[in-house]
């Protein structure tokens, strides 16, 4: 398994994870699409084109998933039992068509299951940069995380 196990796991640590994905006009559409997010700031380039923006941004919650999944090889691929929960979802700059996002996470806590001697609660940082290294989402989510076996 290429996933951490808890004890692998210290408050402060900070993981850059080597893959970066370029997002696509086409992932933008099919999610928001798949979704039923008919939000024109993701599918109508003539209304984006009118905004602040300029034109189209991809959407945040396939942003949100994206960075979660680059994650995955690193730090949880076969040790983590559960996503316990979701929150200080922030995107402080937008993401466009071509774009690729980078992701580095740092554990900002951990402790031991209270019912669960063998798993602990981790609660991880995500940090999601553009190219050009501006942050483009900044997510908060807890763990559950296998201990190794003794």
């Amino acid at each position: 398994m290429s996933g951490k196990y808890f004890e692998e796991l210290e408050v402060g640590q900070i993981i850059k994870h080597t893959t970066g994905r370029t997002l696509t006009e086409m992932d933008n559409v099919l999610f928001s699409s798949l979704t039923m997010n008919t939000q024109p700031l993701h599918l109508d380039e003539h209304f984006a084109s009118q905004t602040q923006f300029g034109q189209r941004i991809v959407n945040g919650i396939f942003t949100m998933g994206v960075v979660i999944g680059i994650t995955v090889p690193e730090l949880t691929a076969g040790t983590i039992v559960a996503n316990l929960g979701y929150e200080n979802v922030v995107h402080p700059h937008p993401l466009f068509h071509g774009d690729t996002i980078y992701v580095e996470t740092e554990v900002i806590a951990k402790r031991e299951s209270k019912s669960r001697p063998n798993q602990g609660i981790v609660t991880l940082k995500h940090i999601g940069r553009n190219q050009h290294g501006d942050v483009c989402i900044e997510v908060t989510r807890s763990v559950l995380f296998l201990k190794r076996e003794a």
